[in-house]
């Protein structure tokens, strides 16, 4: 008979892989708000605007595929941590905001400005779309940072009193 008190039988949590699962999710959830709002919703640009209207739908059926797949990806992934109680809440949103961030700042720093497969507006002084869009990013990040930050330190700690 298991004994409830023994430490083997309670729920672990796994605060690495609740991180890493919920920065899956952030990373595909802000290529899905990129994706509907500047490519389907504005129609600022397309994934790849570097050749005709048909390679750019083309290259954002395939980003919203990659995105979708992620997404599905993370929601079995966390739907596994919760069953086996082994989701480390605060280390998810910690995950959730890096995602988040991580997408928003490499889209605008490598897809915008190294790799130039597409600008977020054409017609117009990218400037200020581009700072938004980084700083944006960035804030973002530094809130998973700081969350991460917090979560380690309470993890070490332990539950407060």
């Amino acid at each position: 008979m298991n004994d409830p008190e023994r430490p083997s039988d309670r729920p672990r949590p796994e605060p690495r892989r609740s991180l890493a699962v919920c920065a899956l999710i952030g990373a595909a959830l802000m290529a899905a708000i990129d994706e509907i709002v500047f490519h389907q919703l504005l129609a600022w640009h397309h994934f790849y605007d570097r050749s005709t209207s048909d390679v750019g739908l083309l290259s954002d059926g395939l980003l919203h595929t990659a995105e979708l797949l992620a997404l599905v990806a993370g929601a079995f992934l966390h739907a596994d941590l919760r069953r086996r109680r082994a989701l480390a809440a605060a280390h998810a949103w910690a995950g959730l905001f890096l995602g988040l961030g991580a997408f928003q700042l490499f889209d605008g720093v490598v897809d915008h400005k190294l790799l130039r497969l597409h600008q977020i507006r054409y017609g117009t002084d990218v400037t200020p779309y581009d700072w938004a869009w980084n700083l944006g990013g960035l804030a973002l990040l530094l809130i998973g940072c700081a969350l991460a930050v917090r979560a380690t330190r309470r993890a070490r700690t332990g539950p407060s009193k």
